[in-house]
């Protein structure tokens, strides 16, 4: 059994009033998967900024 399914087995156990509760656990981890993609997207920019930076990265794409 995959873990969705687990999982949504386990839901329709939870009693209704812990079921917002959840809800929002779960939209915390959707964000923490966004915000932790937004740091590495941030840090592999830093990182190739000299690449990017340079004169024969400006020829390579002048006629686009």
């Amino acid at each position: 059994m995959e873990v969705k399914e687990l999982i949504a087995e386990e839901i329709e156990k939870v009693p209704e009033p812990y079921l917002r509760e959840l809800l929002d656990f779960i939209r915390f981890l959707e964000r923490k998967a966004v915000a932790q993609k937004m740091d590495l997207a941030i840090a592999s920019e830093s990182s190739l900024k000299k690449d990017w930076l340079s004169s024969e990265e400006d020829a390579a794409w002048k006629d686009l």
